[in-house]
């Protein structure tokens, strides 16, 4: 996969173009700002500042994510397997990620991980793997989150069978990410449904889609899990 991804670096963006794509949002930083959204509204929802938080984005790419969020969080890392990718990332505290499936990063280093549009690139073995390796760096009570495109929304498996990108993707419904995450040892609690309208109206209406945030038919999802604190521990 880091192979692959040195390969696209360089053209990844418009690698990316596609006709509903395009429509959709006028431009690709909607697609990083909705995902950005999202978790805001988690930290929002659950009362809790992320401000005292150590956060890891893995397969960071270009760090896109990374500079939406970084100033709301104690520190933000990311980690990618793509060496060319991360010359991308100017500003950001990166580090290179030799395996797919290993995280270069002591146990229990982080309270908040995400993964984003990484799984689908990855087998069914590296998933298992990878999701272990999350729960190895989360400290107890942390968050771990899978951002995946949704294998039920028709246009999402279309954009996704005709972009370069995800030639050898396998999208995964939001179940397995759940159960990845259960067999890891850590606890599923909610999963979000987004991209439902496109930019222009999403703009005016936002608030229409946290309405069907649990309607399984949105363009890409987001499951949270929390790595559960030692039972009689502190």
């Amino acid at each position: 996969m880091s192979a692959e991804f040195d390969r696209y670096a360089r053209d990844y963006d418009d690698l990316l173009r596609d006709p509903i794509r395009d429509r959709f949002a006028g431009r690709t930083e909607f697609y990083h700002l909705r995902k950005w959204l999202v978790i805001q509204d988690l930290f929002r929802r659950r009362s809790t500042s992320s401000r005292e938080l150590c956060w890891l984005d893995v397969g960071c790419g270009k760090g896109e994510l990374l500079h939406l969020g970084k100033e709301h969080f104690r520190t933000a890392m990311g980690c990618d397997p793509s060496a060319e990718m991360l010359r991308e990332c100017a500003g950001l505290a990166v580090t290179h990620q030799p395996e797919p499936a290993r995280l270069p990063f002591d146990d229990q280093s982080f309270d908040f991980i995400t993964a984003v549009c990484v799984y689908h690139h990855l087998g069914p073995v590296e998933r298992v793997a990878l999701t272990n390796e999350a729960n190895r760096v989360l400290r107890p009570g942390g968050l771990f989150a899978i951002f995946e495109h949704n294998p039920a929304n028709p246009a999402t498996r279309l954009i996704v069978s005709r972009t370069p990108v995800d030639s050898n993707a396998v999208l995964l419904p939001a179940r397995e990410s759940r159960d990845l995450m259960r067999t890891a040892g850590l606890t599923p609690f909610e999963t979000v449904y987004y991209l439902y309208l496109p930019q222009r109206l999403f703009e005016f209406a936002g608030k229409l889609e946290r309405l069907l945030a649990g309607v399984p038919l949105g363009g890409q999802y987001a499951v949270f899990a929390e790595k559960c604190r030692p039972s009689g521990g502190v």
